[in-house]
């Protein structure tokens, strides 16, 4: 292997070195933050032939260059291009409306982010789009639902509350045998842990709002595309106008440059505790792919390479009030909607008020964790107190 050579690099490496040019950047680390709408051009030729590297702060800076140079390295050889939207859901929302069109239908997995399925059921069925809900675990006898207007496939690889996982390898070589496009949310696990593209996904969307920023400190969103669907994905970006703050863009860019360690970290800590969860008497089922128990396990170890901190448990019956109480007593654990960042987060959950392909009967009361970069000892402890919190509560 010659590790001089970028595509022969590792992953870890390519995250530090990708997107730079300290000559150009006058010997600083960084690539500066360009904050600019207007280009001057310096003839009118140039002017009238939008001849330039960059032409209107809406269609990218050096900043947003650096970026999308960084994440395409990370995506691997298969990836054509990276669009950079303000949020996790405008990139959802931004490569519907850029693949589909009116009279088109959609299939999307019944454990799919749910504002994504609100885009679904609102903004696309009033543009006259079908969306029809699979089971997650359907595989390749997912070609039964598809109709001759299917243009996409839609996945979550695992659900981001429910953790059950879909075989991407298997849906996708249906929908490409039907034309069918194959979309992945890939947040879980980002493409240093799942390089979706190279396993049939055509685009691969990230809430880099999460473990891309990593800190809690902005809203991102990013579609990688191989090169079958860049084209589309391009047009609706710039048709649509949607383009990310420089700010952010520099932060999602410092926060890819520490990636690999934190997210080894997330990995190391989040088994930890899904196995200490495991033991304990007050839960009934932990929800991780990465677990040995686990439905999901065999894709997610032939899939992907690691896991984040963000899982799932099942409690054993208990009262709502009790695990509020529960909930109340934690110090480390927040509640809060995100996840992704430094710290641990906790909050109560129920999927069955909208799957419509399956259903949810978990038995118990549902929380999702997310296992941030604290002791994990620490983190431990918390829940000690939350559990006998719990018990004192019923």
């Amino acid at each position: 292997m010659d590790s001089s050579h970028p595509l022969q690099q590792q992953a870890e490496t390519r995250l530090v070195t990708s997107g730079r040019d300290t000559k150009a950047q006058k010997g600083f680390v960084n690539p500066p933050v360009f904050h600019g709408s207007t280009v001057l051009y310096p003839t009118a030729e140039d002017l009238h032939a939008h001849r330039g590297e960059f032409t209107y702060g809406r269609h990218g800076t050096p900043t947003t260059r650096a970026f999308q140079d960084t994440l395409m390295a990370l995506e691997g050889p298969q990836c054509a291009g990276v669009g950079i939207v303000p949020s996790g859901l405008s990139a959802i929302s931004t490569t519907l409306l850029s693949v589909l069109k009116t009279g088109d239908h959609l299939l999307v997995v019944d454990n799919i982010y749910r504002p994504s399925r609100n885009f679904c059921n609102g903004m696309l069925a009033r543009y006259g789009v079908e969306t029809t809900y699979f089971d997650p675990l359907i595989g390749a006898g997912i070609e039964k639902l598809f109709k001759p207007n299917t243009r996409a496939v839609l996945v979550e690889a695992p659900g981001s509350q429910s953790f059950e996982m879909p075989d991407i390898r298997a849906i996708a070589e249906v929908a490409h045998a039907k034309d069918a496009l194959v979309i992945d949310d890939n947040t879980w696990a980002t493409p240093l842990y799942h390089r979706s593209l190279e396993q049939g996904v055509d685009i691969s969307m990230q809430a880099a709002t999460k473990y891309i920023g990593g800190h809690s400190d902005i809203m991102f969103g990013t579609i990688s595309a191989n090169a079958k669907a860049w084209p589309q994905i391009t047009e609706g970006i710039r048709l649509l106008g949607v383009c990310a703050g420089p700010d952010d863009v520099f932060l999602a860019l410092r926060g890819l440059r520490t990636l690999s360690v934190r997210l080894a970290q997330h990995h190391r800590s989040g088994l930890d505790m899904a196995r200490w969860l495991a033991a304990r008497p007050e839960v009934a089922r932990v929800l991780h792919p990465g677990l040995e128990t686990d439905p999901g396990h065999a894709i997610w170890k032939r899939d992907f390479t690691g896991a984040s901190g963000l899982f799932s448990i099942v409690l054993k019956p208990a009262p709502q009030q009790s695990v509020d109480t529960m909930l109340n007593t934690l110090k480390l654990f927040g509640m809060g909607f995100s996840w992704g960042g430094f710290e641990s987060l906790a909050i109560p959950f129920d999927c069955d008020a909208y799957r419509t392909a399956t259903k949810w009967a978990p038995g118990g009361p549902t929380l999702r964790l997310h296992i941030g970069l604290e002791s994990v000892d620490d983190l431990k402890a918390d829940l000690d107190r939350g559990f006998a919190a719990l018990k004192a509560a019923m």
